[in-house]
C-alpha cells in the first residue's frame, strides 16, 4: 500500500503543472529556433542593406562593416556579461553577475519550455540589432573605431539595464509595464539614442540639400523585404511559445506593416504628387517599429489603427526632425523608430482590451484603460530620460578614447576608403 502512495505521489509530481512548465517543449523549441534565425537575418543581411541603399555610393561599405562588426561586438559582450546583466538577479535596474561568461549555462539547462541556450542565443539577437539600427543616425560621418568602443558603451549603459527594467525582472516590468517585443527596450532606446547621437555629432557636409540621396533604391527595398519577413520572428517570436499569442503577434505585426506602408504612400503621394519606393518601405519600417511593443496586446482591429497612424505619425516627424529641428538623423532612426516604438507603447493601452475599442482578438490586461496608459507612460519616461543621459555619457567617453568624426576631407571621399580602403563599386 504505501508503495502504490509513493507511486501516486511521484506520478502527480511528473504531472503536475509546475513540473510540465520545466520540460522541454520540441514544438516550443522547434519555433523558437526559427525566430532566432529570422531576428538575426533582419540584421545581416536585412538591415545592413536597408541602411546601405540609402546612403550614398561612397559609403555603402562602411555601413555594411559597422552592421557586419555590431553583430560580432555585441555577440561576445552577450556571452562575457550581457546575458547575465539583462537576465539574472533582481535588482531593480541592472542585473546579477552569477551568469558572467555564462557560467551557470549546462547542455540541459531549460528556460521555461525552451533549452537556456536557445533563449539565450534568441535574446542575444535582440541586443544585437538594438545598436546596428543606431547606426542609421551618424551614417556617413563617425570614424569606425569610435563606432566600436560607443557600441561597447552604449550596449552596456544603455540598452542591458533597459532589457532588465522591462523583461528581466526589473522596476519597469514589476509595476506591470507591457513591451512584448520592444518597443522601449529595442525602439525607444534606439530612438533616443540615435537622436542623441546626430546632435552630437552634428551635420554632415550639404546638410539639408539635394545631394544626400539613396544611391541604391533596390538595394533598400530588398533589405527592407528582408526586415518584413525577419520580423515575424521578432515579435512572433517573443511569444516565447508556438501557441496562438505567436500567430496572433504575426497576423497584427503583418498588418499593420501594410498599413503603415500604404499610408505613407499615400501622404508623400498627396504632398509631392509622386509615390516612392523609399517612402513605401520606411513606412512599412515605421508600421513594423509601432505594432512591436503592441503585438502581443492587441488585435487585428488595433493594428489597422496601429498602422495608420505609424504612416502618419512618423512621416511627419521625420519632416519635423529635419526640417524644422535640422537634426541630421541620417536614416530617420528617431522619427521612424523612436516615435513609431512609443506610439505603440501607448497606444496599446486604449486597444487592448477584447471588450474595448477596437478591441477584438485582443489579450487584455487587468487595470483599467487610464491606469494601464499611466503605466506605459511612466515606461516611456524612465527608458527615454535613461537613455537620453547614458548614451550622451557613450558617446563623451568615447571621445575620450578616440575621434568621434572623421575630417571633412574624409567625408568628402567617402569612408568606404577613407576608414577601409576599400571601394563598393570600380568605375572607368
Amino acid at each position: 500500500m504505501k508503495l502504490f502512495n509513493y507511486c501516486l505521489i511521484a506520478l502527480a509530481t511528473i504531472l503536475s503543472p509546475a513540473a510540465l512548465s520545466s520540460e522541454v517543449n520540441p514544438g516550443d523549441t522547434a519555433w523558437i529556433l526559427t525566430a532566432t534565425a529570422l531576428v538575426l537575418f533582419m540584421t545581416l543581411p536585412g538591415l545592413a542593406l536597408f541602411y546601405g541603399g540609402l546612403v550614398r555610393s561612397q559609403n555603402i561599405l562602411s555601413v555594411l562593416m559597422q552592421c557586419f562588426a555590431i553583430c560580432c561586438i555585441v555577440s561576445v559582450v552577450w556571452v562575457i556579461y550581457g546575458y547575465s546583466l539583462a537576465f539574472t538577479g533582481s535588482g531593480s535596474i541592472i542585473g546579477g553577475t552569477d551568469a558572467f561568461f555564462l557560467s551557470n549555462l549546462a547542455r540541459d539547462s531549460a528556460s521555461g519550455t525552451l533549452p537556456e541556450s536557445l533563449f539565450v542565443v534568441f535574446q542575444m539577437t535582440f541586443a544585437v540589432i538594438t545598436p546596428a539600427l543606431v547606426v542609421g543616425a551618424f551614417a556617413e560621418r563617425m570614424k569606425f573605431s569610435a563606432m566600436c568602443i560607443f557600441t561597447v558603451l552604449w550596449v552596456t549603459l544603455v540598452y542591458l539595464p533597459a532589457c532588465h527594467m522591462v523583461w528581466g525582472g526589473g522596476y519597469l516590468g514589476s509595476i506591470g509595464v507591457i513591451d512584448f517585443a520592444g518597443g522601449l527596450v529595442v525602439h525607444a532606446t534606439c530612438g533616443v539614442g540615435a537622436l542623441v547621437a546626430a546632435m552630437m555629432l552634428g551635420p554632415r557636409k550639404g546638410f539639408p540639400g539635394g545631394s544626400l540621396v539613396p544611391h541604391n533604391r533596390p538595394m533598400v527595398v530588398m533589405g527592407a523585404a528582408m526586415l518584413w519577413v525577419g520580423w515575424f520572428g521578432f515579435n512572433g517570436g517573443s511569444a516565447v511559445a508556438a501557441d496562438s499569442n505567436a500567430a496572433m503577434a504575426i497576423l497584427v505585426t503583418h498588418i499593420s506593416a501594410a498599413v503603415g506602408a500604404l499610408t505613407w504612400m499615400t501622404v508623400e503621394w498627396i504632398k509631392t504628387g509622386k509615390p516612392t519606393v523609399v517612402g513605401i518601405a520606411t513606412g512599412m519600417v515605421a508600421g513594423l517599429a509601432t505594432i512591436t511593443p503592441a503585438s502581443g496586446t492587441v488585435g487585428p482591429q488595433g493594428a489597422l489603427l496601429i498602422g495608420l497612424l505609424a504612416g502618419l505619425i512618423c512621416f511627419y516627424a521625420t519632416q519635423m526632425i529635419k526640417g524644422f529641428f535640422k537634426i541630421d538623423d541620417s536614416l530617420d532612426v528617431f522619427p521612424v523608430h523612436g516615435v513609431g516604438g512609443i506610439l505603440g507603447i501607448l497606444m496599446l493601452a486604449f486597444i487592448g482590451k477584447p471588450d474595448g475599442f477596437l478591441g477584438a482578438g485582443a489579450a487584455g490586461f487587468d487595470p483599467s484603460v487610464f491606469d494601464q496608459f499611466m503605466i506605459q507612460l511612466q515606461g516611456v519616461v524612465v527608458i527615454c530620460i535613461w537613455t537620453l543621459v547614458f548614451s550622451w555619457i557613450a558617446l563623451k567617453i568615447t571621445s575620450l578614447i578616440a575621434d568621434l568624426r572623421v575630417s571633412h576631407d574624409n567625408e568628402h571621399e567617402g569612408l568606404d576608403l577613407t576608414e577601409h580602403n576599400e571601394s563598393a563599386y570600380h568605375t572607368g
